[in-house]
C-alpha cells in the first residue's frame, strides 16, 4: 500500500506551459484529481494568477487559486491550488498563441528548476510548450530537454547529458536519436551515443527506478535488424559494437532486435525499457499502448524533470475537455523518482 504523502513536505514545481494551451487547465484539473488524495503529491504553479483564476471561472472549474510560495505550499494545497506569481501578463488566448508571452513561459520553467536547486522543490514538472512559438523569440534550443540540459550547467553547475524516457507501467522507451529528421538518423547513430545513451539509462534505472540491474532492450535501425546485413550494416557496424561495449560495462544490454516484433506484451516481459534508434520508433508504440498515461522523463539531470507524454493542444485550448490524466500521472511519477528508493 502506498504510504500517505506528509503534506508538509517540499512539493513539486508546476511550470505554466504555453499559457494558450491547455496547460493551464490542466494544472486546474489535477488538482481536483489529487488534492483530498493523501497519496498524492502537492504541487506548486509557477504562472500567472489571475489568468489561471479567469479560466477556472470560464470553465467553472472549483479550483480556488492562492499565492503562495514554496514553503507555504503544501500545507495550502488541501483547500487550494498554490500559484507562484510571475508578475506577467498573458497576450495570448485559448488556441491563438503570442510571441509576447515566450519570454514568460521560459521564465517559469527558469522558475522552477530553481526552486528545486535552492531546496524549496522537489522537482520539475513541465506543462507542454510550443517550440515554434518560442524559436520566434529567438530560443536557441530545440526543446525542453536540451533547454534543462542547459540550466543543469547554468544553475546546477553540472554538465549533463539528458536522455529523453517515456513512460508507462507497461512500457518504457528511450529514442537515441530525437528531433532529427529520418534521413539524418543514420548519421547521428554513432557508437559513441549508444554507448553513453545505456550508461545514463542503466544508471537512472538503478538509482531512481530501483531496478538493481535494469534490462536493456535495443532495437535496430533497419527492416530485421538489418537482415545480417542485406538490409543495412549500422546493426553491424554500430549497434552490437555499443552494446559489447556496454556488456563489458556490466549493463544487461541485448540486441539488436527487429523493432517490429519487440513491442508485443509478451515480448514486453523481457526487458526494463526499450533503446529505439529514432523518434517515431520508440513513441509510436508506447502512444499505441498508454496514450493517455504515459509520462515524459529527462534522465541524465541533476534534478528530476517529468512532463505529460503530449503537446499543447491548441485545437482544444479553452474547451474544457483536456483529459489531465497524462500531468497526473507525471505528478505522481515526479514524486516517485524524487523519493529514496532502494534497489530492488
Amino acid at each position: 500500500m502506498t504510504a500517505p504523502v506528509r503534506r508538509d513536505r517540499l512539493p513539486l514545481a508546476l511550470t505554466r506551459g504555453d499559457p494558450s494551451g491547455i496547460g493551464p487547465e490542466l494544472a486546474l484539473k489535477a488538482w481536483l484529481a489529487t488534492h483530498i488524495d493523501e497519496t498524492a503529491p502537492p504541487f506548486l504553479y509557477a504562472g500567472e494568477l489571475d489568468h489561471l483564476a479567469d479560466l477556472a471561472r470560464r470553465l467553472r472549474l472549483d479550483v480556488p487559486v492562492e499565492p503562495a510560495d514554496a514553503k507555504c505550499a503544501a500545507g495550502l494545497f488541501p483547500s487550494a491550488l498554490p500559484v507562484l506569481p510571475s508578475g506577467a501578463s498573458v497576450s495570448g488566448l485559448p488556441g491563438a498563441p503570442d510571441v509576447k508571452d515566450a519570454a514568460g513561459t521560459i521564465a517559469s520553467i527558469e522558475t522552477c528548476v530553481g526552486l528545486v536547486r535552492a531546496g524549496h522543490a522537489r522537482a520539475v514538472v513541465t506543462n507542454p510548450i510550443a517550440k515554434e512559438i518560442l524559436y520566434r523569440a529567438g530560443f536557441a534550443h530545440p526543446g525542453h530537454t536540451e533547454f534543462l540540459a542547459e540550466l543543469s550547467h547554468r544553475v546546477f553547475h553540472v554538465d549533463a547529458r539528458p536522455v529523453m524516457l517515456l513512460w508507462s507501467p507497461d512500457l518504457a522507451v528511450v529514442p537515441a536519436t530525437i528531433h532529427v529528421p529520418l534521413a539524418e538518423v543514420p548519421a547521428r547513430l554513432t557508437h559513441a551515443l549508444l554507448v553513453e545513451t545505456g550508461l545514463v539509462v542503466a544508471r537512472d534505472f538503478r538509482q531512481r527506478f530501483g531496478i538493481e540491474r535494469p534490462r536493456l532492450a535495443f532495437t535496430g535501425l533497419n527492416p530485421h535488424a538489418g537482415e545480417g546485413g542485406a538490409m543495412g550494416r549500422e546493426e553491424i557496424e554500430i549497434v552490437s559494437p555499443a552494446l559489447a561495449e556496454l556488456r563489458a560495462a556490466g549493463i544487461d544490454a541485448s540486441g539488436p532486435y527487429p523493432a517490429d516484433t519487440l513491442f508485443h506484451r509478451s515480448a514486453r516481459r523481457g526487458y526494463d525499457v526499450v533503446v529505439a534508434m529514432y523518434h517515431d520508433q520508440a513513441l509510436i508504440p508506447i502512444k499505441t499502448i498508454a496514450f493517455d498515461s504515459a509520462v515524459n522523463v529527462t534522465l541524465g539531470l541533476p534534478f528530476v524533470r517529468t512532463s505529460p507524454d503530449h503537446g499543447t493542444a491548441f485545437d482544444i485550448a479553452g474547451k474544457g475537455v483536456a483529459d489531465p490524466q497524462s500531468l497526473v500521472a507525471a505528478l505522481r511519477l515526479a514524486d516517485r523518482l524524487a523519493s529514496p528508493c532502494p534497489a530492488g
